[in-house]
């Protein structure tokens, strides 16, 4: 093989596909039985800050996966608390469409892979081995396992497994390569302790009201008033920043992505239950939602603005494990630029970043700036530090031919299209 990516969620197949669009033979190893990751329970695209993004990717050639996701919204172009323009994908529709769409588009994907290790060489990954034994050689390699679990992790720095949709106790936890080639990864800092807990739960719509159902298919979203003595404060535990908002303590905010999104890391049932429209609540992901979530930011690799590893020639990150900037965009936009310069490498060619004149690159560079200089900081295009960033230096834009002149005033049209 050319390029090996190690995870498929959204970064990992990202990555994939530019480096099989580039003609480089790619394999997508993948630890579960499907691929997204986190992604089979997000759905949140284009709100705020990320359609400028997903718009630049698309001018810039990495834009099918955005296609593909516009392609299966539940809801566009909806405002919900501190956030405008957001399109809602279908959590249960579009999963199933990932691999035949990578598979068609050139690259060979195996699930129930867990990798369990490397072999290094001369600064270099030679091979990776999995659970059975058997072993995997290319020339260039993107480990994209992300951040959240394994079990272990969730127990020392959070409420123990929560029984989430990476389903560790089935398939075996995380494992990256990083320590096998030498490399100390880094963790977020959070006020009590290590990481940050996924921001949402999953709720079965069908454990909702009707008046709850009705909104959220006709609106895409319904907020309903906790009542004072059932709130908790669980702002801080959150993975995605730009849900730290008031509103999220004080309301029950749901959202339409198929199942019922819950926009809180975790509520007790039993109190959840007590909330007019929620009496029958039950949780599809983390099934333990009463209890807890994911932990995430545990992990996560140094690298360089060509999401190449700082001391593995031939290692490259994608997605969460290649630092703190959160959320499916973000993993699209880093796993596009990991897979174009593996391949870039492969040809013999000098890496190239996303100009930081573009939002996409900006976010990419001052992310990891600012995550050296604040080990709590997490960052995303939708919100928080990063989006006030972007607007402070004129990068967002929501007008999409204005975005595509832009582009095509930087030089880098149809970027990830050629070498």
């Amino acid at each position: 093989m050319d390029v090996i990516v190690i995870g498929g969620g959204w970064g990992g197949v990202a990555a994939a596909l530019e480096a099989a669009s580039l003609k480089a033979r790619t394999l997508l190893l993948e630890r579960t039985d499907s691929l997204l990751g986190t992604g089979l329970v997000g759905g949140i695209m284009r709100n705020n800050g990320r359609f400028t993004v997903a718009e630049e990717m698309i001018c810039l050639g990495g834009g099918r996966l955005f296609k593909l996701i516009d392609q299966n919204l539940r809801h566009k172009n909806i405002s919900f608390p501190g956030h405008e323009h957001a399109s809602l994908y279908d959590v249960l529709a579009l999963p199933p469409k990932i691999k035949p769409f990578l598979e068609e588009n050139g690259v060979e994907v195996r699930l129930s892979v867990r990798i369990k290790g490397a072999c290094a060489k001369d600064s270099r990954v030679d091979s990776i081995y999995d659970d059975e034994g058997k072993n995997y050689k290319a020339d260039f390699y993107i480990d994209a396992t992300g951040t959240a679990g394994p079990p272990a992790s969730c127990a020392k720095y959070g409420s123990g497994c929560a029984m989430c949709v990476l389903r560790c106790p089935a398939f075996g936890g995380r494992r990256s390569i990083c320590a096998d080639m030498g490399i100390l990864e880094y963790a977020n800092i959070r006020q009590d302790g290590i990481g940050a807990y996924s921001g949402s739960c999953e709720l079965v719509k069908e454990s909702l009201s009707e008046s709850l159902i009705k909104a959220l298919e006709e609106q895409g979203k319904a907020l309903v008033a906790i009542p004072e003595s059932l709130q908790h404060d669980l702002l801080s535990y959150k993975a995605c920043r730009q849900y730290a908002l008031r509103e999220y303590k004080d309301n029950a905010v749901l959202l339409d992505n198929g199942h019922a999104k819950l926009m809180t890391p975790f509520f007790p049932l039993e109190e959840l239950r007590r909330i007019p429209g929620f009496e029958r609540a039950a949780y599809a992901d983390p099934i333990a939602g009463g209890k807890g979530n994911s932990v995430r930011f545990t992990a996560m690799a140094p690298r360089d603005n060509f999401m190449k590893s700082e001391c593995v020639d031939n290692l490259f990150f994608a997605g969460e494990k290649a630092g703190p900037l959160v959320g499916h965009t973000e993993a699209i936009a880093t796993g596009t630029l990991a897979g174009y310069n593996a391949v870039r490498l492969l040809r013999g060619k000098t890496p190239e970043a996303i100009p930081d004149t573009l939002a996409a690159g900006e976010g990419i560079i001052y992310s990891d700036v600012q995550r050296r200089l604040n080990p709590s900081s997490r960052f995303t295009f939708s919100g928080g530090e990063l989006f006030e960033h972007m607007k402070a230096n004129n990068l967002y834009l929501t007008d999409p031919e204005q975005i595509y002149q832009h582009v095509l005033k930087q030089g880098v049209l149809n970027m990830f299209e050629k070498i």
